[in-house]
């Protein structure tokens, strides 16, 4: 049982269904898991332990189901996603004790599929921020190094199943932020196409750019957790209609990449990068050619660009979406107030963090009369221009193929008094979310100071099984990297 923790979930379904293993035994291993490395790792906010004990008690009572593919797996869902009956407060003080009525669209799926939550993980606060530093609460720790970060915003999700929390975890990803910190935590992500998982009951940033996606250990497990949230929801309207392919039937029908064309865009592997992360990317693009692939040689002009575009329309989004906590309907509300302007004020300023007060700034002001036309406007225009290149490229190859973080995991702190210097390590993730496009971050390999190193598989819209098709294949010819030694 003690290495039960670190299982697959395909592994663990067909215990659990067969009855090898009963849902109570698999939630204990996870939740004393859990209180083990907890004041560690910090990568949980909220434990459900009593809820899921008793969750558990009934499925083992009322016996296996197989119409539920998810039956008795424990999982975590990033805390700002609504579950109801429990916190969901993205890490901020402004939703400290928030409770929510109603549960996400993703949340309904994953309890209908049978998985048991057991907690809310951690992020940076409203997803603002690349290393779950942000936190209100307390930062993350990765599991790998714990002087190091995990990466974000979903970097609680990455942590709890890179240290074996769990068997799946929810994040979002708005700029990166379930590729990156599953990159660094050595685990595997999927941001889905904008528009295949609903947003419904989740807490917005930016929404145009938010996408749910399922993090877990392997492209297999990937695909049964994006199985079962993928789909139309009514009340999103940027909701898809098409239909969810079965990811799972297809996942093993690629015996060798022989004759896949992969691109790999120049502008990914210039300057900046680190010579761990070159060094590992390049070994797993000749892996990927000694396996029958072609590498295709693409461009993206606009790469320089898409930084400055991303942050003009994800601080915009974030300051009209933000709005809405003023200390009158719901979240913290300040007492030292004497009228409604200070009420607005003060409840802002104690109940959000600096993070998230800069980018909520710097998005009026790109709103603003008079700066609309020469930012926002223009940032949205580049934005076509950036996603027509994905298009071109993605004519001429299957999958473009490239590095998620330019670096492994730094130490925490290490960027704490630059935000520059950290809205530049998503240079490689957030012009995927302009372009709406799906992308998958598998680990290829461990640095030289023996931290992860992750990279990105980048398709066609709604073309996910394609991608897991390719990345599971890559799961097979790249070497494993195991698990960290916690």
């Amino acid at each position: 049982m003690s290495e039960l923790y670190y299982q697959s979930l395909s592994e663990l379904t067909l215990a659990l269904q067969s009855k090898a293993l009963s849902v109570t035994e698999v939630v204990t291993v996870c939740l004393n898991r859990i209180k083990t490395l907890e004041p560690k790792l910090g990568a949980l906010l909220t434990l459900n332990e009593e809820a899921a004990l008793q969750e558990a008690q009934a499925l083992d009572a009322a016996g296996p189901d197989k119409s539920k593919p998810l039956w008795g797996v424990p999982v975590t869902i990033k805390d700002i996603i609504l579950t109801k009956g429990l916190k969901t407060t993205c890490a901020s003080k402004m939703l400290a004790n928030f409770v929510p009525p109603y549960d996400a669209f993703v949340t309904e799926k994953i309890r209908q599929s049978g998985a048991i939550i057991l907690g809310k993980a951690n992020l940076d606060e409203f997803a603002m921020g690349s290393t779950t530093e942000n936190s209100s609460f307390h930062p993350a720790h990765n599991p790998w190094n714990l002087n190091c970060v995990p990466g974000g915003s979903s970097g609680g999700s990455a942590v709890a199943v890179a240290s074996g929390e769990c068997f799946a975890s929810l994040g979002t990803d708005t700029g990166g932020s379930i590729r990156q910190p599953a990159a660094l935590c050595g685990c595997v992500g999927l941001k889905p196409t904008y528009g295949r998982v609903s947003r419904y009951g989740v807490i917005a940033y930016g929404s145009s750019l938010d996408q749910v996606g399922p993090m877990a250990r392997s492209v297999e497990d990937v695909a049964r957790v994006l199985q079962v949230i993928a789909g139309h929801d009514g009340r999103d309207a940027t909701s898809d209609t098409r239909p969810v392919p079965d990811y799972l039937a297809q996942l093993k029908s690629l015996p060798s990449l022989d004759g896949v064309r992969l691109g790999i865009p120049k502008e990914f592997f210039g300057e900046g990068l680190s010579p761990d992360v070159s060094n590992l990317c390049h070994q797993a693009l000749k892996a990927c050619e000694e396996d029958g692939a072609i590498l295709v040689p693409v461009s993206l002009p606009h790469t320089h660009a898409a930084i400055a575009t991303y942050y003009i329309i994800a601080m915009a989004e974030a300051s009209s979406n933000l709005a809405r906590y003023d200390g009158v309907r719901y979240g913290y509300r300040s007492q030292e107030t004497s009228d409604l302007q200070e009420l607005y004020v003060n409840s802002r300023t104690e109940g959000l963090g600096q993070e998230v007060k800069r980018r909520i700034m710097l998005g009026a002001f790109v709103l603003s009369s008079g700066y609309y036309d020469a930012y926002f406007r223009r940032a949205a225009q580049v934005r076509r221009i950036i996603r027509d290149e994905y298009v071109a490229a993605l004519n001429e190859c299957d999958a473009l193929f490239c590095p998620v973080s330019p670096l492994t995991a730094w130490p925490i702190g290490s960027h704490a008094d630059d935000p520059l210097a950290m809205y530049l390590m998503d240079a490689y993730t957030l012009s995927l979310n302009l372009a709406g496009l799906p992308g998958l971050s598998l680990p290829v390999g461990l640095s030289s100071e023996g931290l992860p190193v992750g990279m990105q598989l980048i398709g066609q819209a709604f073309v996910e099984e394609e991608l897991l098709k390719i990345g599971y294949r890559l799961e097979q010819i790249l070497p494993s990297i195991g698990h960290p030694q916690i």
